[in-house]
């Protein structure tokens, strides 16, 4: 593109994440582009698309850009109705831990931001690394710029040209799930996919607490994984780039079955009514 783009930087991790910086960082300098950062002042980690209560939210000026004392879906409609110009594009992350499934579409800020510029009719990059963590709790993991260099390389070359090569043009948002930056520094190959159907989640109790656990994480090793190719899971627990490409509000599926209960409704209900 010959004029620069300006794009809207966000995350759920929090303003002062690795993450976001390492893709603002790559985005300023390899970018033809202004780039305006509106992202929660603390981690927003898995809130979905929740949306502030009190619709009155703080806000504080960063180095970065603004800090918003809210939700990524919060900073998405305070940056694309107020705080930024007119983005071409809305870029979420770098998330740290992957955002892989169907079921985690819901759930994770990072796809929720990107879901949110849908509805402004603004295409959206939601960016995730994955960090394999054995036993060892993410949170306790220490990630540094340089782990982020797969996810800068993609998120810029899928910035400076998706959006002339027609990439939204049959997709609302890119879901993007990243393995973290090998040490020869090459560029891993990148797979188009669709998210993985499965969902392994349990709970179990102990007197005054119940305790969920995410199991699908359990089997994440190549060798083994039970995900099919094609999905996102597998191509990244293989190694490789994964590129969702995603529709966004949610459609609707009619069916005549459906419109035959409408259909009598009023009638069943009035007689058993009687």
């Amino acid at each position: 593109m010959s004029d620069s783009l300006e794009i809207l930087l966000t995350n759920d991790d929090g303003i002062d994440s690795v993450g976001i910086r390492a893709i603002h960082d790559a985005l300023v300098d390899h970018v033809n582009a202004n780039v305006t950062v509106v992202a929660p002042a603390s981690d927003q980690s898995a809130c979905g698309r929740s949306l502030s209560h009190n619709g009155e939210i703080g806000l504080v000026d960063h180095e970065l850009g603004y800090a918003v004392e809210g939700t990524p879906a919060d900073c998405v409609v305070a940056g694309l109705a107020e705080l930024g110009p007119d983005p071409d594009l809305v870029v979420a992350g770098c998330n740290r831990g992957a955002n892989l499934g169907e079921y985690v579409l819901g759930r994770s800020g990072t796809i929720s931001a990107a879901v949110e510029a849908a509805f402004f009719d603004v295409p959206a990059i939601a960016t995730s690394m994955y960090v394999p963590v054995d036993d060892v709790p993410l949170g306790e993991i220490e990630l540094t710029v340089d782990d982020f260099r797969e996810a800068q390389r993609v998120t810029t070359y899928l910035a400076e040209h998706a959006l002339d090569a027609g990439a939204f043009e049959h997709a609302a948002y890119l879901n993007v799930n990243v393995p973290m930056a090998d040490t020869n520094d090459g560029p891993a190959p990148i797979e188009i996919t669709h998210p993985s159907k499965r969902y392994e989640m349990d709970a179990k109790s102990d007197g005054d607490q119940v305790t969920l656990y995410d199991r699908v994480w359990e089997s994440m090793d190549p060798e083994t994984i039970p995900d099919p190719d094609g999905t996102d899971r597998r191509t990244v627990a293989e190694g490789r780039i994964s590129i969702s490409p995603l529709t966004a509000p949610h459609s609707t599926n009619h069916h005549e079955v459906l419109t035959d209960l409408a259909e009598t409704y009023h009638d069943r209900v009035a007689t058993a009514g009687d």
